[in-house]
């Protein structure tokens, strides 16, 4: 769809259009331009820095990612604050990152860390406001956009650092607009009181999927000929210019009317926005979640002249109402990370910085992974970490930084910096400098109120033409300890020879089956749970041969903890059979449960739903598949689901009542179990 935000004419065609042209995502081109801002390009013409990055990619890693669990590692920390995982050496003498990030040690020579940023802000909203302009946060309510709000310093990047090829698309931001729970749109993240004009260039894209369109650059509703044909219509806006002082500003307008029609028209951003062109070796290497083949567009866009482009992390379906959405790991933080939450990062990071660094694009192009916050370094009863802004690491890379260095430092439990401190504004200040700006200058607003653009001083230290050290040893870690995600939610399936039950109360890693009571597979015998390797099952129920007497309650249990659970609908799907007089010896149930302890033993649960199994399955000696939806979600709308210390599936078997005592074997044997998220739909009438 085609419109010019701001202008209710009535067409010839007779159609009343507010908005004349728009290019979906397209910040408003708006009826004039203001005065082009002082802050040009003077700075520090002496440092050879100023200047350098031609382009930035500032990936945003929403929710606030653990200091501890990526780059700044406390191993002589108290187990309640070290965490679950060991450091491991990166290929930088002496720079330690934590082991779920093996791909980011082996390149950290291209990497400049920063382990010392603070907000003092324990809030989403006013934390992320902060790093995202540079400015704390003066208005009345952080968790809400207004066009008050200090702008984005992506759109001061816009205003005074337009892109020379792609002006009307000089910052783009995937794939969506930044959400808190629900539908809650925090500010920050727009152009504020600098008008819509300014807004960063929004697009909803799932470069993951083959079939996704990109629906702002879609002409439906206007053929590329009829819209060529109406570009005659656009003779009222000229006259509207005929009224105005003949100057720079009509000139500017027409020139930015004519590339944005150029960019509906030609296809050149169109082009930029497919990577199916891209083979299917580099895509692997991404990552094909939509976040990794985001950071793949991403260099795409900054190829075809994008000034700046924001990559936001994914909200993925059920990621919302959630107690550890995202990045924001309140519960179950070691299970996030190792799971989902590094792995992706890993793996599609360090592809981006090599993938730019291999077509001589990291020379000029600054890229930044930050989030708007850390996490606390004592880990909570959930198993989780809390907001944190008191300190937090972020990563630099490309164009006029001093890579292989680490600046800053927490203390010793990784909760405050303990030498050179650093703010957002210093960040936005060094990102001005690199893309020459001078951070020392001002800008007007739309009524000509003259601000300055930011109080912080570029990272000096940072800043260079070369490596901070030529040193370089071998890296630790291994890359088949955190291996690209395949979306399975668990780990394990069938029960062949390379799979181990463990016995229930094993512990939660590494991830699998696990069993009560676990009977010896090679002499099985009495009542529980029992691998039996050689038919590439598991076994329910009594075995072994003469008179046994199982005590009141008892049950057996074959359970396995849900990898990346989130709120929304399931499907299990159970493969059974029964053998002997199981079905008059017992009763079955399969259930969704949520784990009472973080040791994850399925005699701990409760129910969340539960599907008892037919009689006539367990007297079948053929295999039988069952399935079994279910719905794990909060009741009423905006209110969280908890997913505490984890869930998980349970297949139990418990004896019938007034059971005499067994003599034979029986039992139900299970060879396959799979479970798939059927997804779930944000609610956007919830705005809590």
């Amino acid at each position: 769809m085609l419109s010019l935000q701001g202008m209710p004419a009535r067409m010839c065609d007779g159609i009343d259009r507010r908005e004349l042209m728009r290019v979906g995502g397209l910040s408003t081109l708006g009826l004039s331009l203001p005065t082009l801002m002082s802050s040009t390009a003077r700075g520090d013409s002496s440092d050879p820095t100023f200047g350098r990055a031609k382009s930035v990619i500032y990936v945003w890693l929403q929710g606030g990612p653990p200091q501890h669990e990526t780059f700044d590692p406390k191993p002589d920390a108290p187990v309640g604050i070290r965490g679950a995982f060991s450091p491991i050496q990166t290929n930088i003498p002496g720079v330690h990152f934590c082991e779920l990030l093996p791909r980011t040690a082996r390149m950290a020579d291209k990497l400049a860390i920063v382990r010392s940023m603070a907000t003092d802000n324990n809030q989403h909203s006013g934390s992320g406001f902060e790093v995202l302009t540079g400015y704390k946060y003066r208005g009345s309510n952080p968790r809400q956009i207004s066009a008050e709000d200090w702008p984005w310093f992506g759109s001061l990047v816009k205003m005074l650092k337009p892109s020379e090829k792609l002006p009307p698309l000089s910052t783009v931001w995937v794939p969506q607009i930044m959400r808190l729970n629900e539908n809650v749109t925090p500010a920050g993240q727009t152009s504020g009181f600098l008008g819509r004009r300014w807004n960063p260039d929004r697009f909803n894209v799932n470069p993951a999927d083959p079939a996704a369109r990109v629906p702002e650059l879609q002409l439906d509703d206007v053929p590329a000929l009829r819209l060529k044909q109406r570009v005659g219509l656009l003779d009222q806006v000229d006259r509207h210019f005929d009224r105005l002082a003949r100057g720079r500003e009509p000139r500017l307008f027409a020139g930015y009317q004519d590339q944005a029609f150029d960019i509906l028209l030609n296809g050149r951003v169109r082009n930029a926005f497919d990577v199916s062109g891209e083979s299917e070796a580099l895509r692997n290497r991404y990552g094909r979640s939509q976040w990794n083949q985001c950071l793949l567009l991403s260099r795409r866009l900054v190829e075809a002249g994008v000034r700046l482009v924001h990559v936001n992390w994914v909200r993925e379906p059920g990621d919302s109402a959630v107690d550890n959405p995202m990045w924001d790991t309140h519960a179950q933080n070691a299970d996030r990370l190792e799971d989902v939450l590094c792995p992706k990062f890993d793996l599609g990071f360090t592809a981006l910085i090599e993938d730019l660094d291999t077509r001589g694009l990291l020379e000029e192009t600054l890229v930044v992974a930050i989030a708007e916050f850390g996490r606390t370094p004592r880990i909570n009863p959930l198993g989780g970490r809390d907001h944190w802004g008191s300190v937090f690491s972020f990563a630099l890379a490309g164009a006029g930084i001093s890579a292989g260095q680490v600046y800053g430092a927490s203390d010793r439990q990784g909760g405050h910096p303990a030498q050179n401190r650093v703010t957002p504004a210093d960040l936005t200040a060094t990102i001005f400098h690199l893309l020459g700006i001078d951070p020392q200058g001002a800008f007007r607003d739309t009524i000509g109120r003259e601000h300055r653009l930011t109080t912080g001083e570029p990272i000096r230290a940072l800043l260079g033409s070369s490596p901070a050290t030529s040193a370089r040893v071998t890296p630790g870690g291994s890359l088949d300890r955190v291996k690209p995600l395949d979306g399975r939610k668990l780990k394990q399936r069938g029960f062949g020879r390379s799979v181990t039950v463990e016995i229930a109360d094993f512990g939660s890693r590494p991830k699998g089956w696990r069993a009560r009571p676990l009977l010896s597979a090679d002499s099985a015998a009495g009542f529980g749970v029992w691998h039996a390797r050689d038919a590439a099952s598991a076994r329910l129920g009594f075995a072994g041969t003469g008179e046994r007497v199982v005590g009141k309650g008892a049950q057996a249990l074959l359970s396995q903890e849900l990898v990346n659970p989130r709120a929304g609908g399931y499907l299990a799907r159970l493969r059974l059979r029964g053998h002997g007089a199981i079905n008059k010896l017992a009763t079955a149930r399969f259930e969704f449960c949520r784990y009472g302890s973080l040791v994850k033993d399925p005699i701990n649960r409760q129910t969340l739903a539960s599907l008892d199994i037919p009689a006539a399955v367990l007297s079948s000696s053929e295999w039988v598949t069952l399935e079994f939806p279910a719905r794990l979600d909060s009741a009423r709308p905006g209110a969280n689901f908890a997913i505490g210390r984890g869930l998980g599936i349970v297949l139990s078997l418990q004896p019938r009542a007034g059971q005499k005592p067994v003599d034979g074997e029986a039992w139900l044997e299970v060879d396959d179990i799979e479970v798939i998220f059927t997804g779930r739909t944000i609610n956007e009438n919830v705005t809590v």
